[in-house]
């Protein structure tokens, strides 16, 4: 029988260092700062910028946000990004996705400038991590998965971690990670004939699909470590990628949903506007 990750105890561990990094920087004159751009009527997005807003002032870092309703223009908010591109005092932008349908995301994202780039998506930052460079900063959501795995004490060289899911955000990210501990990795997606044949063979097994327990425990290989960052609202309730209690009976280890990976997204993004403060200013 397998066992829950207990990722808020490894949270509220994290938190407490990062905090002392916060308060280090304060001491030395620096006010850690992130610039949020929120564009959107999604009701998740609005959720996720509000436990941003809490863990910063937690942590002592300073939030400002700028929210619009859906008369804005793509030329607005990139007039609004190329400002805090300049403005010494911010040291990190996030452009919450998804956008308003009219409004350009690529365009958008392309004018962050890669300091400030806490949150991952930049090209020049996704370039740089696929070709290694240490410094970069690491998509959220991959960086929070390292963080449990390591946290954990995954053992990654030799091992087959297999990925389910391509998307910018989590499988590409999360497959150069992987690769980079030594882990042998593959990726699966809606493309892939008969994912069970390679779920069965990880011993690492990551489902970032948003398709709720398309992960079944038959697809499981015994003892292996499951990352579940499916988030899928069904009948009132919220589901992962991964039949989690039936997948228990398999694994060795799964986190659980909720109460997972989505916590230490918040807290990989924070990290990151601490690494970006003390890059600009130290």
């Amino acid at each position: 029988m397998g066992e829950k990750i207990n990722v808020k105890d490894i949270v509220k561990r994290k938190k407490e260092e990062l905090k002392q990094r916060v308060e280090f920087l304060k001491k030395e004159g620096i006010q850690p700062k992130l610039a949020v751009i929120l564009a959107s009527e999604d009701e998740a997005s609005k959720i996720y910028v509000g436990k941003k807003r809490k863990m910063c002032d937690e942590l002592g870092i300073e939030q400002v946000e700028y929210i619009f309703d859906r008369n804005i223009t793509t030329e607005n908010i990139v007039d609004i990004v190329e400002k805090l591109n300049k403005d010494r005092s911010v040291n990190g932008i996030l452009v919450q996705l998804p956008l308003f349908k009219h409004i350009d995301m690529d365009k958008v994202l392309d004018t962050i400038s890669d300091k400030k780039d806490v949150d991952g998506f930049h090209p020049l930052t996704l370039g740089k991590l696929f070709i290694g460079e240490k410094e970069t900063f690491i998509s959220c959501t991959p960086k929070g998965i390292m963080t449990i795995l390591d946290d954990i004490g995954t053992d990654y060289e030799g091992k087959h971690a297999v990925i389910v899911g391509r998307s910018r955000i989590v499988g590409k990210p999360i497959s150069q990670l992987l690769l980079k501990r030594g882990a042998t990795v593959t990726v699966c997606h809606s493309k892939t004939k008969d994912i069970s044949v390679f779920t069965k063979q990880a011993d690492i097994l990551v489902a970032a699909v948003g398709r709720p327990h398309i992960i079944t425990k038959d697809m499981i290989k015994p003892g292996a470590i499951v990352i579940d960052v499916g988030i899928n609202r069904v009948d009132g309730k919220i589901l992962g990628d991964v039949d989690t209690e039936n997948a228990l009976e398999v694994c060795s280890k799964i986190t659980p949903v909720p109460g997972g990976v989505g916590l230490t997204t918040v807290l990989s993004l924070l990290e990151n506007v601490v690494q970006a403060a003390q890059e600009q200013n130290l």
